[in-house]
């Protein structure tokens, strides 16, 4: 369905908060092969066109398979300041003004990147983006579930010198066979270092992942979780405590964990009352950034301007801002949505 001026001005004019993208994911085809051009990288595929002509996924693992891939052409401090500085100019031209950012450092290092070399270029782009485009913002380091909870607590260890720098920690690559609780231990490590807990859970693996997230690991937030009405007390659970399911529509149909996008559960799941959020994932891989994952759910979804609105002050709820911060960007949506 098309969509009404009303909403199309509201998706051009609310401040946005997103909480679910991975900055290696924002990595473009065209900057992937100026990287790999700059730092003497040899590619798989011949030109930009012939990257992107790849990104036909059929499901979760084989998406993961190409981001890896892309990761290998980030090497010094400038690649990571380019590929971070690339998404804030975009997050600008969509009203973005609060971004909490995952990033996967396991796919650094082990190619021999150092842990500060990461941090410190994309640090700088992010102190950059506020100063110019004044979005505030936050990292998550994300443990790669494939590997083990020994790997993770090694990066742990490496990342806590400088966890003042750090937003929080997070579960992200391959979901099925790689459950929550295979990570109990170094969560609660990061949760006595006093940093924020989140979890991808509930995309391609069960209901089941995300109670065991929220019951294991103690997560404050589930990333996706969109299969969370497989199980109907669960789903009650998190409408009364208000956890946040940072939902990624064009992801899960780029994945298809969703056939069509007419299918989705975001607008059922709103209407429960569950505080779920629209956010973009890995835009260069799936289609979309935040302005254009509003326009994909309102033209798939019976999504009105009031919900529109509700996504946005659900996402501003869902962020680790102090509560100050929170309400003045609540304030700033309400008068987004009053109009001129």
């Amino acid at each position: 369905m098309a969509l009404s001026i009303e909403v199309e001005r509201l998706i051009r004019a609310l401040p946005k908060v997103e909480l679910h993208l991975h900055i290696e994911g924002s990595l473009e085809p065209d900057m992937v092969f100026a990287l790999a051009e700059r730092n003497g990288v040899a590619l798989r595929h011949t030109s930009v066109a012939a990257l992107r002509a790849a990104y036909e996924f059929q499901d979760l693992q084989s998406f993961l398979d190409l981001y890896y891939a892309g990761c290998a052409v980030l090497r010094t401090e400038q690649d990571f300041h380019d590929v971070t500085a690339a998404y804030v100019r975009r997050a600008a031209a969509d009203r973005v003004v609060h971004a909490e950012i995952f990033f996967d450092p396991q796919s650094h290092t082990a190619r021999g990147v150092p842990f500060e070399t990461v941090l410190s270029g994309m640090r700088r782009a992010l102190d950059d983006g506020r100063s110019r485009h004044g979005i505030t913002s936050g990292l998550i380091l994300c443990f790669l579930r494939h590997l083990s909870e020994e790997e993770a607590f090694a990066t742990l260890e490496e990342a806590l010198p400088f966890a003042s720098e750090l937003l929080g920690v997070g579960l992200d690559s391959s979901e099925l066979g790689n459950p929550p609780r295979k990570f109990e231990r170094v969560f609660a490590r990061a949760r006595d270092a006093g940093l924020h807990v989140v979890a991808h859970a509930g995309e391609e693996g069960p209901a089941g992942y995300i109670r065991e997230a929220l019951d294991v690991l103690h997560v404050e937030r589930i990333d996706h979780g969109i299969r969370c009405d497989e199980d109907a007390t669960l789903l009650e659970r998190l409408a009364q405590t208000r956890i946040p399911l940072t939902v990624c529509p064009l992801s899960n149909l780029k994945l298809q964990v969703v056939r069509r996008l007419a299918e989705h559960n975001l607008k059922r799941l709103l209407d429960r009352g569950l505080c779920v959020s629209v956010n973009s994932d890995d835009p260069a891989y799936f289609g979309g950034y935040i302005a254009d994952n509003y326009r994909a759910v309102c033209e798939a979804l019976p999504i009105d301007a009031a919900d529109v609105v509700r996504l946005a002050e659900n996402a501003v709820e869902s962020s680790f801002l102090p509560a100050t911060d929170k309400a003045a960007h609540q304030a700033k949506i309400r008068r987004a949505a009053e109009g001129p």
